[in-house]
């Protein structure tokens, strides 16, 4: 039996912006709000780069500026590091881990339609884990 699992099965739709020019403050309110801790970073209403919690951690609060003081596009990560939802699962965890990064968001068509995460990618793979030894007693 072979499973081909494609980034599209594990990948999640919450994807939300910020303009570069908001301040980190804001950042972080909109991912408290939104539930994720990542934000795409647009300029001109495209996507330049990404902003997460551990940025604004170690780029701001860690070295003691003021969180309303400094732009999410002073903080944020680029290039984004993008995968296609037909690539294997396999792949995405490997940019991830080649790049020191805990996500990867899914481009089709030129379009960012979702992203896969660590915890994300390893929840969906542990319930496929447990279904096969779920029905491993059948074979």
């Amino acid at each position: 039996m072979r499973i081909s699992l494609k980034v599209r099965d594990i990948m999640d739709d919450k994807v939300y912006m910020i303009d570069e020019g908001r301040s980190c403050k804001e950042a972080l309110d909109e991912m408290v709000d939104k539930g994720v801790w990542s934000l795409l970073v647009s300029r001109d209403g495209l996507p330049v780069g990404v902003v997460t919690e551990r940025d604004i951690i170690k780029k701001v609060i860690r070295k003691g500026f003021s969180l309303e003081g400094v732009q999410v596009g002073k903080v944020m990560s680029s290039p984004i590091i993008t995968v296609s939802p037909d690539d294997p699962v396999a792949k995405a965890m490997e940019l991830m881990v080649q790049n020191d990064i805990r996500r990867v968001y899914v481009v089709e068509k030129g379009k960012i339609i979702g992203r896969v995460t660590q915890t994300g990618a390893f929840k969906k793979i542990l319930d496929i884990l447990l279904l096969l030894s779920d029905l491993s007693w059948y074979l």
